[in-house]
């Protein structure tokens, strides 16, 4: 194993390349996007994708204040020495995330947008030293780096810097904005959603119309916002989604990236794993794999080639969509949820052109928030299943990877608990002490028919299910618990009282087994491993034990024979 310096949560791209960090090559993705003639050009692609890193490297490229030959040097880009001639380090660049722009309430995010300006100000700050500025814009620039202005002058603070930049430079200038949703979404999240479009509507949209100012402008983002006339104005506008075909290359790691990256480090034998859990987004008609995940995870083998691959996503945005997605009132999306969990396709028409205000409106448009947010991905046609008889104009839908899963079922599960926790439980809880095997069955069957299954069913799921039931009652409950000479599937305690419950889940997978002899293998086993002897030495005087077989969503609970005389 080799160890590769990787560029760990490093989206500057400046610093990618002078620190000696592993860089897989995009800079072609500047070929492409001038090939084009635009004056907005909005690229769409879910969160930790590269967006910020290669908004980076357009702003080093052409960047008029810089010379970047030395870090684009050996670089794809730098094959084409025309382009570059008329390029590179030609143009004002003026380059403005607002990813950072969330608060729980409107004046937090109101400052952070305040503060984002201000840095840009700082950055820009020899303008007020020029006489080819104007005295008015000059006076406002230096409210707006001081975070003093009226939020007029606020909104129209990219408008003001592009003016004085085309004053100072005698050139148009390239204007990046980045993550430009994400004020809008934040606000969504937190009941601020109308204020913050007010802000926002202005502070982009008036830059471009007919902006005499602006050579062009990439913008980047989840999805387009179009009701909300963000984009009116622009004369040439142009949007490149994740359904389109234009730059599919350039925002993740292909395949052969991947490979090239595992052969230096020395971990060729990990592509198979990381296929399975980091792959499988279709960007236009290629397979692409998180970029975000796969220097996770290789950094991780570099630290311990038997890592295991994990979930890190978890500490994205957004993750809270799916559990928003199941719990709304008027959407039953359990079946559909299922066959995504197990491994299946759905069909759902698929709109682009969303608005936060709206987007948790509709079915239609919460399952769009998920194909264009990443959790969900498109099935190409020449891939769709024969069986499947897609509607014209509907898009089939698949989870794209293991981890992506992991997150449903994670999401699942905590809502199964959170669900089941509010539920008055009273004549469950009394069915298991009293041992009412008959009333069991037919509640544990119903509250089964109401959950969302995941992993297909499998036996790990039926272990959540019934240890889900006690959660949050104040019952100590075990899974795996070691008892006698074996592991018990769940054990749950009620230690005032001194009783307790031992659970043997059966799952006899998809066969037709029957459910009564499942039942009776628990029991046997519960008996042969001795699993109650641990609780008789801990003091427990009442020690009920049941055999649970499940198949799909049947169930049938038995209790020990000696436990019914």
């Amino acid at each position: 194993m080799v160890k590769v310096n990787l560029p760990y949560g490093i989206d500057n791209f400046a610093k990618v390349r002078t620190s000696g960090c592993y860089y897989i090559d995009k800079t072609g993705f500047i070929r492409e996007l001038l090939s084009e003639t635009f004056d907005v050009n909005l690229i769409t692609r879910p969160r930790r994708f590269g967006k910020t890193l290669t908004m980076s490297m357009l702003a080093e490229f052409f960047d008029i204040r810089k010379d970047s030959r030395k870090i684009f040097e050996g670089l794809e880009i730098t094959d084409d020495k025309e382009l570059c001639a008329a390029w590179m380090n030609q143009w004002p660049v003026l380059f403005i995330t607002l990813k950072d722009v969330d608060g729980d309430e409107f004046q937090d995010a109101y400052g952070l947008l305040e503060k984002t300006v201000s840095k840009i100000c700082i950055e820009h700050a020899y303008l007020v030293q020029s006489d080819k500025v104007d005295p008015t814009d000059r006076e406002v620039f230096l409210e707006l780096k001081s975070r003093k202005a009226d939020t007029i002058d606020l909104q129209c603070a990219l408008d003001t810097l592009l003016r004085m930049m085309k004053a100072y430079y005698g050139k148009d200038v390239i204007l990046l904005v980045d993550e430009y949703d994400v004020p809008l979404a934040k606000a969504s999240d937190n009941g601020y959603y109308k204020e913050m479009l007010n802000i926002i509507k202005k502070f982009l949209g008036m830059v471009w119309k007919s902006n005499p100012s602006l050579k062009f402008a990439v913008v980047t983002g989840c999805f387009r916002i179009a009701k909300e006339s963000i984009f009116t104005g622009a004369n040439n506008f142009i949007s490149n989604s994740i359904s389109g075909e234009s730059y599919q290359d350039y925002f993740g790691f292909t395949e052969s990236e991947v490979e090239s990256l595992l052969q230096t480090a020395g971990l060729q034998e990990a592509l198979p794993q990381m296929r399975k859990w980091y792959d499988g987004y279709i960007f236009g008609r290629k397979e692409i794999y998180c970029p975000w995940d796969v220097i996770n995870h290789v950094r991780a083998l570099m630290k311990d080639e038997k890592a295991e691959p994990e979930n890190y996503w978890l500490d994205t945005s957004h993750n809270n969509i799916i559990q928003r997605f199941i719990e709304h009132p008027r959407i039953n999306v359990n079946a559909k949820f299922e066959t995504l969990l197990s491994g299946g396709a759905i069909q759902e028409l698929i709109r682009e052109d969303l608005t936060y205000d709206i987007a948790h409106s509709t079915e239609d448009n919460l399952w769009s928030i998920l194909y264009l947010t990443g959790y969900l991905t498109r099935v190409l046609s020449e891939k769709v299943p024969k069986e499947m008889n897609v509607i014209k104009g509907n898009t089939v839908l698949r989870i794209p990877n293991e981890e992506v899963k992991s997150v449903f079922g994670d999401t699942v599960r905590k809502w199964f608990e959170e669900k089941i926790s509010v539920r008055d439980r009273s004549s469950l809880f009394s069915a298991w002490w009293n041992g009412d095997e008959d009333k069991l069955t037919q509640d544990v069957t119903d509250i089964l028919f109401g959950t969302i299954s995941y992993f297909d069913y499998k036996e790990d799921f039926y272990h959540a299910f019934v240890a889900g039931l006690f959660s949050g009652a104040g019952y100590d409950v075990r899974t795996d618990s070691e008892q006698g000479t074996g592991r018990a599937d769940i054990v749950v305690k009620e230690q005032e009282r001194r009783r307790a419950i031992v659970i043997e889940i059966k799952w006899p997978g998809k066969g037709e087994a029957s459910l009564e002899k499942e039942c009776a293998a628990a029991l046997k086993q519960i008996k042969d491993r001795q699993y109650v002897k641990n609780l008789e030495m801990e003091g427990y005087t009442t020690i009920l034990c049941y055999g649970a077989a499940f198949l799909g969503k049947r169930c049938l609970i038995k209790l020990a024979e000696k436990e019914r005389e």
